[in-house]
């Protein structure tokens, strides 16, 4: 498990120069505690021709910053075939995860200004069946959020004098124009 290739990139990414790393064991010295079990675990398959894609694991910088990693691990063979280590292949994708983690955050903090409105919200899909509907919907209509989620909006809610033109409101608003 020791360090025998060290490139540029991960110099630059994780701040250990070539010198720093070489010869050290990779998991006991840059694989946090808890990871260094399975990671063990990835490179020993590689060993024994097992290939690992998309492993996700976190390391720390010499600098003490976490950076999230995926890892693809394969075997790497001597000139005969004979197996003489691993290769991995790591691709920082911290960032990728900051940003997925903001967007759900964005989601629910959404997703609950739409729960919560003072105002009803409702959501029908291209078929005109409820795909969302809020507590004050629920409240002003009598119907509960279950009782109206994938029913006919227009067909089920709408009174039968105003259904024609609520409908042509939603069918007009599903191909994008104004109403």
């Amino acid at each position: 498990g020791k360090v025998t290739e060290w490139n540029a990139k991960a110099s630059s990414l994780l701040g250990y120069s070539k010198e720093e790393a070489m010869g050290k064991h990779l998991v006991q010295r840059f694989i946090t505690e808890e990871f260094k079990h399975s990671v063990e675990e990835v490179l020993k398959g590689a060993l024994i021709g097992r290939e690992t894609a998309n492993f996700e694991f976190p390391m720390f910088s010499k600098h003490g910053q976490r950076l999230d990693l995926l890892l693809n691990a394969t075997t790497r063979r001597g000139p005969n075939g004979e197996v003489i280590g691993v290769i991995g292949v790591g691709q920082d994708i911290t960032r990728i995860r900051e940003i997925a983690g903001e967007q759900a955050r964005v989601a629910d903090d959404l997703s609950r200004l739409i729960e919560t409105a003072n105002a009803p919200i409702f959501g029908v899909n291209d078929h005109g069946m409820v795909t969302e509907w809020n507590l004050k919907a629920a409240e002003i209509s009598g119907f509960s959020k279950s009782e109206a989620m994938g029913k006919n909006l227009v067909q089920n809610f709408i009174q039968p004098e105003n259904r024609k033109s609520v409908d042509d409101v939603l069918r007009n608003a599903l191909t994008g124009r104004e109403t």
